[in-house]
């Protein structure tokens, strides 16, 4: 089914094919401040209830290809004590993933969730809020557009983006828990900040940020650097639903092999070929 933009965003708040409006430059300017300051900024309410509505509905649709995985990990998603660093050490404290995701090859050609994911006037949109001269869709054939599932009991522990910046949609709230909490800046490429994360890891409230989202939301997030997470849902609660638009600002993206197996349990040879020409961006530990 083919869809118009503006059947599923609100285009009358937020004109995003209008590069010179008043209200489109005001949401381009509260976002980068938000992210200078949080690394985090949300643009509430872009997505139209009948948007939301048909985004749900393919979610529900594709639910049955989700692929669910629990892991005990550490916020790197290394699985195994590494015997170069102390016990007491974010490399040595492994907490439950429980969640699941639907690949980027269950969604149908055209739908609602490919639409608002390839649209220019969302990407120059997000760019412009990033501060970057532009982005391209990733180009990884089962992480680039996805959903992330957290059915009741379920949660995503605390953990750091191999991306630099992620970009979601939050469609279906749990009734209680589910909730994004972070740490914007508690690494640097200079600075892993072990003794902060090692905190955080432990219980420590100091620096987290909780928050409050709403279906039809959309959060971009500097992931790479902010330690971040969402809580259990807890039994007897509805599940929590978010689509995930994955960007680059390099075109030709595709996700490592270790962190697609993790979150997919398959790859593809375009993994395989992507990982034998890889070159790292930065040293941060993984």
């Amino acid at each position: 089914m083919n869809f118009a933009l503006d059947q599923l965003l609100d285009l009358e708040r937020y004109p995003l094919g209008e590069r010179d409006s008043a209200a489109r430059l005001a949401a381009v300017e509260r976002a980068r401040t938000e992210l200078r300051a949080e690394g985090c900024a949300v643009i509430p309410g872009l997505v139209r209830p009948e948007g939301l509505a048909e985004l749900r509905r393919e979610i529900l649709a594709a639910k049955g290809q989700t692929h669910f995985s629990t892991q005990v990990m550490n916020p790197y998603f290394h699985f195994h004590h590494n015997d170069d660093f102390p016990d007491r050490h974010p490399m040595n404290t492994f907490l439950e993933r429980s969640s699941g995701f639907i690949p980027g090859d269950a969604w149908a050609d055209e739908c609602a969730m490919e639409t608002v994911f390839r649209a220019d006037e969302v990407t120059t949109f997000i760019a412009e809020c990033l501060e970057i001269d532009e982005l391209h869709c990733y180009a990884d054939p089962l992480a680039g557009l996805t959903a992330n599932i957290l059915d009741p009991g379920q949660q995503f522990t605390w953990h750091f983006d191999t991306n630099d910046f992620a970009v979601t949609v939050l469609v279906d709230e749990a009734d209680e828990g589910g909730l994004f909490e972070y740490v914007p800046a508690i690494r640097s490429d200079g600075d892993e900040g072990f003794d902060a994360i090692q905190a955080v890891l432990e219980g420590g409230r100091d620096g987290v940020r909780t928050l409050d989202l709403r279906a039809g939301d959309l959060q971009i997030f500097r992931g790479r650097y902010s330690l971040h997470r969402v809580s259990r849902v807890p039994a007897g609660s509805a599940p929590r639903h978010a689509a995930i638009y994955a960007y680059t600002a390099e075109p030709g993206v595709i996700g490592r092999v270790e962190r697609t197996m993790q979150l997919f349990g398959r790859v593809l040879p375009e993994h395989i070929e992507a990982e034998e020409r890889r070159v790292r961006s930065d040293a941060l530990i993984d």
